[in-house]
């Protein structure tokens, strides 16, 4: 007996809507973890054990993620990433500033 192509397609396409929701709360939720750190160094000033070699890294994929979601015309990629952009470029220039 053939798969029921209609039946196939409509729960793929509803496990593909709620995975992109999960993922775009799990892309707010951990932005919204990161503002502490980035509170503490601009704030605070305090950037002791901040690693600008790993926060340079994570810079550096989220450009990537970036360009790779623009050239798949993809919001659910290239959006979040102009927030991990800022986040992160705040986190390295903070962690050269105050360390």
């Amino acid at each position: 007996m053939a798969p029921d192509s209609i039946t196939a397609a409509g729960l793929g396409s509803q496990s593909d809507t709620f995975l992109r929701r999960i993922l775009g709360f799990m892309s707010v939720f951990s932005m919204l973890m990161t503002i502490p750190q980035v509170w503490t160094i601009w704030v605070n000033h305090q950037a002791a054990g901040v690693s600008v070699a790993s926060w340079s890294a994570y810079l550096l994929s989220a450009l990537l993620w970036f360009v790779f979601g623009l050239r798949q015309r993809d919001k659910n990629i290239y959006l979040p990433c102009i927030g991990w952009i800022g986040l992160d470029v705040a986190v390295v220039a903070g962690a050269i500033l105050w360390n």
